[in-house]
């Protein structure tokens, strides 16, 4: 495909797609600066279009993950202290640029592999062999890459129109391939090296942005408003959202995916035996995982999570319960409306499917619902029986509905406790996100509250270490940091309040846990916040018991 778009930003000659020359690291520099002076979507288009345009094919995807600051190498273990460490001792910037794109996503694969004993040094080392290498403007831009906090606006929302701008390709047909491909990065590559985007299916191995849910007050105001054909109301688990792959038949490779699409497999040995097993051939499914006690009943979110990140042998056993299929023998579902792939799901995974009631009674719906919240479980969620699955997408097609009020929010700042908390960082500083302001940017976050509440000396101790990672700045009472850490927020109502940023307060907030599974990007917006609250006061804890029927 032709690359056509002017010239924008000073750079190295652009690169053909056989040309060996290795563009400047620079050439992200200058459009990150670009692009940060302008507040048109459509000037940040054409700029980052351009880029695209001349960075050679191996680039690429380096390229989308640096203007975005989502290293496809994931996590780096580089926290804000390690950066102002490296700031102090390291030898002058260079005068000139001489770092390349592939140099730099070099020297970041490097720090990626990095871990165990003497990682710390090693890291150490080669950043500084990095940072001696670049000049002061790439020192800064690194600096925002390497901590995931480039407040350049460059999201993946405009970069994926960029792509389809710099590839003169559809955008629906370039916004499809990212979806099925779950990278934004392999996506450009594809368009921009004239691959067939309109044949770009699921691939077994490769996982998608799940489907997302928006909220509704009742279950049955979530009835109404998808009726009045009937829906599908299911139990809603207070677990860790989970997508399992298997490659073929039972007996096949199994891989398990998280959330924030990490592969996870190492960690959940009895989830790998429980897809292996399943009948039928190849299978990518979309459900949750979550830990039961000996009476069957859900275990807290926070002792999930916790042997869901663990890597060592733990008592706790996880068990997974699947809401949704995607693929199965060899073919894509995602198209497929509910009806067609619930069906295809209960073939597929038997009494590892999760309980489901299909009603367009409103009445029936309220019922069930109060019996999942009686068996221990968060609520339920109602769905359009005619809807596709929407990868990486928030629609009204899925509506949870949750009877105690809780927010995901982002943590600001936090205040140094006092008392028994001496020494802790305590006092969360919580804000909503705000739509109109991309993530990365100034304002991208508003606070709305604060509490201390909920926290265990177990928390306290690890969100302090955290925090302290983050930090960006210090008061004498408040450590303010990166906008990273999604927490999530009961409360028992939303009141007008001039006290905080965002015009809100919360009534008598409390932490549930943190959402290690979630990014800032997934966090409530201020509106959310804003709508009305349940008229029930939050009470007293949810009854246990057991799964409810059918």
């Amino acid at each position: 495909m032709p690359r056509t778009s002017p010239p924008a930003v000073p750079a190295s000659p652009s690169p053909s797609a056989s040309s060996t020359h290795e563009a400047l690291f620079a050439v992200i520099v200058q459009a990150a600066d670009a692009v940060a002076a302008t507040t048109s979507r459509t000037a940040k288009i054409g700029l980052l279009a351009d880029v695209l345009g001349r960075v050679g094919v191996d680039e690429i995807e380096p390229a989308i993950g640096f203007l975005t600051a989502s290293v496809r190498q994931g996590r780096l273990g580089v926290g804000w202290r390690t950066i102002a460490d490296l700031a102090e001792g390291a030898a002058a910037s260079a005068d000139q640029a001489s770092l390349t794109i592939t140099e730099v996503d070099a020297a970041i694969e490097r720090l990626a592999a990095l871990g165990g004993t003497g990682s710390a040094a090693a890291r150490t080392e080669e950043l500084t062999r990095l940072w001696g290498r670049a000049t002061t403007d790439e020192q800064r831009l690194l600096t925002g890459i390497l901590l995931g906090e480039l407040r350049i606006g460059a999201l993946e929302g405009v970069l994926t129109d960029a792509v389809a701008k710099a590839a003169g390709r559809p955008l629906e047909e370039v916004r499809r391939a990212a979806m099925l491909t779950g990278s934004l990065g392999r996506t450009a590559y594809l368009a921009l090296t004239g691959a067939d985007l309109a044949g770009v299916g699921l691939t077994v191995g490769v996982p998608l942005l799940p489907m997302l849910a928006a909220t509704a007050s009742s279950p049955g105001e979530a009835v109404t408003a998808l009726g009045p054909a009937p829906v599908s109301v299911e139990v809603k688990l207070d677990g860790a959202r989970i997508q399992a792959h298997r490659h073929g038949g039972p007996g096949s490779r199994v891989e398990v995916f998280s959330r924030t699409l990490a592969d996870i497999t190492a960690r959940v040995p009895e989830l790998v035996e429980v897809v292996s097993a399943f009948p039928g051939g190849s299978l990518i499914l979309d459900g949750e995982t979550l830990t039961l006690d000996e009476d069957g009943a859900p275990r807290p979110f926070q002792e999930t999570m916790s042997r869901f990140g663990s890597t060592g042998a733990r008592a706790e056993i996880l068990r997974p319960w699947f809401f949704d299929i995607l693929h199965a023998d060899g073919v894509d579902l995602i198209d497929e409306p509910l009806s067609v792939r619930a069906e295809r799901l209960r073939e597929a995974v038997g009494e590892h499917g999760i309980l489901a009631l299909e009603t367009a009674d409103p009445i029936a719906a309220e019922t069930f619902s109060q019996e999942a919240l009686a068996a221990g479980h968060e609520g339920v969620l109602v769905k359009a029986l005619d809807s596709p699955y929407a990868a990486g997408r928030r629609g009204r097609q899925w509506l949870k509905v949750k009877p105690v009020h809780t927010y995901d929010l982002v943590v600001l700042a936090a205040e140094w406790g006092s008392g028994r908390r001496t020494g802790w960082l305590s006092n969360l500083h919580l804000g909503a996100r705000d739509p109109g302001v991309p993530v990365g940017e100034p304002g991208a976050f508003v606070m709305v509250g604060k509490t201390f509440k909920g926290l265990t000396d177990e928390v306290l101790r690890w969100q302090t270490t955290r925090l302290l990672e983050l930090e960006t700045k210090r008061t004498r009472y408040a450590v303010h940091v990166t906008p990273a850490l999604v927490v999530e927020i009961a409360i028992d109502g939303v009141q007008r309040s001039s006290r905080y940023p965002g015009g809100l307060a919360l009534r008598f907030a409390r932490v549930k846990g943190y959402r290690e599974d979630k990014a800032v990007a997934d966090a409530d917006t201020i509106e959310a916040v804003a709508r009305p609250c349940c008229a029930e006061r939050a009470g007293s804890a949810t009854p246990r018991g057991r799964r409810p029927r059918r």
